[in-house]
């Protein structure tokens, strides 16, 4: 008996198992690999000698152990390989038959140690007589059915060894795993031939059996029951090859059941598992089918959480997690108090507006825990395509569906808080408009029945607490704007952010630096001097990363001094050692400096960030024409109200205390400093007015006063927005006094309490009101 000559092996190759399929020698098969231990088997191989081991899987686990693969396989040749998305896709050329003495696995590694199985490939009588049968068996099954190929003909007569016969029809022909894996294990070259044959002649048989039905069904079928009798012929046919619906198939129709699907999706998901019954395995179209299956499956279309309806719990809650916000904490209670008298309610679409570092986002992630509720966020800064919202549709390749979709999946619960951050900074682009994609999302009337272009089914986002969060509300789409329900955040005041340092920013910096409980401590008056003279800012981000240094610094000397006499002693941090800490003050009350001189007066603006000071100077220059110049970077509203308060002080000359032809030889000069910053807004005319009066007097302004408020031609003073935002910037730059449009009066309330007792609000409802505070020695 002669043995074919086995190709030189290594002893050890590394290990791709197989579900469903067996690899066989001497045939070519594609494959394709998408799980992490056989990418790495691939992987292993190619970078050696391109050989590695084909096992069948005894079952269909995603992670196999080395328990879990048959002990006989092929060595295959990986000939191709090409990338994909999720995996590779191969084409191996099946080298010889081994058998697994021992399996591991190392992390995603499974490797064997292998020992050659040389098969018997003598040419006997009877060998060439099975053969012969095999080759009748297929020029039968050809004259039967015009549905094989002809190819087929060519391919089984050009074979002439009957060992590689018997393995390429068993990879053409159907057969169960379990079939195939017998036949590879199978030693005597005349079984083998047998096994195949018995194949070959079910599928004769089946032939004879269909083309039977049909010409028995032909006469009287009428449309319906052309529908039943292929279904039944499908039955019929995988009855015969002993197939029926696979196990992947059937999994998928018990998930449909379980998941509890609305109607409209069930209805849906189950056309597609009946679309994907019909199509091959092999159908480019297949996988995508089937990952749109998934994806309506992974939707949690019928899980909710369960909400924390008690307002006075939630209300402690928020407390816990946040310093003041009254005014959010009360929109939530009340939201809260409704549902629990009303029972349902859909969810508020909520924006918190402010400057950074006020906590917009960690609000939301405490409105969250407040509720009990899941909480995902998707940060929306820069984003210009419409499919990031709505998602791609299923005839693209790698289409997926939008953030809406991908988030409730994270969520896990059709009703989160779901935040949408930095709404202000989407932007349009060639691929559409994402926020008015968001229309339709954040509309209250429209949100139960969205549609993600990539799904195609209604999916209800009532449930959802919406929070959007921005920075300012120009840049906003209108419409969005109009779905929404504004919420201002302001800035802090420092007794605000004094107690948010010591209730929050502390304790967490102490952690994160890995310090021990009482190794540091900061009196009132450090954080005090670090809130004035290392931060400007509306929130308190800046003063955490402050305080942040600070800890470091601490840890530093605690890690690299031994303790003394084994004791760890405390770090005691004064206001005159803030310094050592922090290096030179960063920031100095400059507005004594800046207003010691005629025709400087202190303004204040509102930014992103908050508010602050601003100081407009005004000269007369001499030899002129009456011009006025304006610069520093200033839009157009603001030209204009230089230009009015310019118009009223000539024309109220004499009542004002100058000279009605003051501009007469002189040109007027307007200058804003940081004239690299862009500056616009309705708030400086009182401020150019006055600076304008106090060049022309030659009298200084009072230097703890500031002021804000647009002038009329008339000398009106007209209201302004962001009273609160101006005032904690006047009070962070040390101003006593603010000057203030009368109707914004109402507007102070919003203030906190120590800002309204420790400073001085003048309500100003013409020119000649401000003037009379604004200068030393008016009455």
């Amino acid at each position: 008996m002669a043995e074919p000559t086995t190709p030189q092996l290594p002893s050890e190759l590394p290990v791709l198992p197989l579900r469903r399929t067996v690899a066989f020698p001497l045939t070519l098969q594609p494959l394709a690999v998408n799980r992490p231990v056989s990418i790495e088997s691939v992987n292993r191989a190619l970078a050696g000698d391109r050989l590695v081991l084909l096992l069948l899987q005894d079952n269909d686990e995603d992670d196999p152990e080395p328990g879990d693969v048959k002990k006989v396989g092929t060595v295959g040749m990986i000939r191709q390989m090409a990338k994909v998305a999720g995996g590779i896709n191969i084409i191996f050329e099946g080298v010889a038959r081994v058998r697994a003495d021992v399996v591991t696995r190392t992390g995603t590694s499974m490797r064997a140690q292998i020992t050659p199985m040389p098969e018997n490939t003598e040419r006997t009588i009877e060998v060439d007589a099975h053969v012969r049968r095999i080759q009748e068996l297929i020029e039968k099954a050809l004259s039967i059915s015009t549905g094989l190929s002809e190819e087929l003909r060519g391919v089984v007569m050009s074979i002439d060894d009957p060992l590689r016969l018997a393995y390429v029809l068993a990879t053409l022909f159907d057969m169960k795993p379990a079939d195939r894996q017998a036949l590879l294990e199978e030693n005597d070259l005349l079984k083998k031939l047998q096994q195949v044959a018995q194949v070959v002649t079910r599928e004769v048989s089946l032939l004879e059996l269909k083309g039977k039905i049909e010409s028995q069904a032909q006469q009287e079928m009428t449309d319906a029951q052309r529908q039943y009798y292929l279904r039944q012929q499908m039955k019929a046919i995988q009855q015969e090859l002993g197939e029926g619906e696979g196990n992947e198939l059937a999994d998928l129709r018990t998930r449909i059941e379980d998941a509890k699907l609305p109607e409209a999706v069930h209805t849906v998901a189950m056309r597609e598992v009946d679309r994907l019954a019909r199509m091959s395995g092999a159908s480019p179209e297949y996988q995508m089918l089937r990952t749109y299956i998934d994806w309506l499956l992974d939707v949690p279309w019928s899980v909710t959480t369960e909400d924390r309806i008690d307002p006075v719990e939630a209300r402690t809650v928020l407390d816990e997690d946040h310093y003041d916000l009254d005014k959010v904490k009360e929109r939530i209670v009340e939201h809260l108090a409704v549902r629990k008298l009303k029972g349902d309610m859909k969810g508020p679409i909520l924006c918190f507006v402010g400057p950074p570092g006020v906590g917009k986002t960690s609000l939301g992630q405490s409105i969250a825990r407040a509720m009990a509720r899941k909480f995902v966020r998707i940060s929306l800064g820069g984003v210009r395509d419409e499919a990031e919202i709505r998602g791609h549709r299923r005839t693209y390749i790698g289409s997926i569906p939008g953030r809406i979709v991908q988030a409730l999946k994270q969520a896990g619960s059709m009703n989160p808080v779901f935040m949408l951050d930095e709404i202000d900074k989407i932007a349009a682009g060639y691929q559409g408009d994402p926020a008015a994609a968001l229309l339709e999302v954040l509309d209250p009337a429209q949100n139960h029945s969205f549609r993600d272009h990539y799904l195609e089914v209604p999916v209800d986002l009532s449930r959802v607490l919406f929070i959007a969060t921005s920075n300012q509300l120009s840049t906003v789409h209108p419409a969005l704007l109009d779905r929404m329900e504004i919420i201002q955040l302001s800035g802090y005041s420092e007794e605000e952010k004094l107690h948010i340092a010591r209730r929050y920013l502390l304790p967490r910096q102490t952690t994160e630096h890995g310090l021990p409980p009482d190794s540091m401590t900061i009196t009132d008056g450090a954080i005090r001097r670090v809130i004035a003279e290392y931060t400007r800012e509306a929130g308190v981000r800046n003063l955490e990363r402050q305080l942040g240094t600070i800890a470091r610094k601490v840890a530093a000397r605690i890690a690299t001094r031994p303790p003394e006499g084994g004791l760890l002693v405390s770090t005691l941090i004064d206001t005159d050692q803030v310094d050592d800490y922090l290096g030179a003050a960063r920031f100095k009350k400059e507005v004594a400096f800046r207003t010691s001189r005629p025709g400087v007066a202190t303004g204040l603006a509102w930014t992103e960030t908050g508010g602050d000071v601003l100081f407009i100077e005004a000269t007369l220059l001499p030899g002129g024409n009456q011009n006025i110049i304006l610069t520093g970077q200033l839009g157009n509203v603001m030209q204009e109200s230089a230009r009015a308060a310019l118009s009223h002080i000539r024309a109220r000359a004499g009542e004002l205390g100058i000279s009605p032809d003051f501009l007469a030889k002189h040109d007027l000069h307007v200058h804003v400093p940081a004239g690299a910053i862009p500056k616009d807004g309705p708030s400086a005319g009182v401020t150019m007015a006055t600076a304008i009066l106090s060049a022309a007097r030659n009298a200084a302004v009072r230097q703890d006063v500031a002021m804000t408020g647009e002038i009329t031609l008339s000398g009106l003073v007209l209201p302004v927005g962001g009273i609160r935002e101006k005032v904690l910037a006047a009070k962070r730059a040390g101003i006593g006094t603010v000057i203030l449009p009368a109707l914004n009066e109402a507007d102070l309330t919003e203030l906190p309490e120590e800002v309204r007792r420790e400073m001085t609000f003048v309500p100003a409802e013409s020119l000649e009101q401000v003037i009379q505070v604004a200068f030393r020695n008016e009455s």
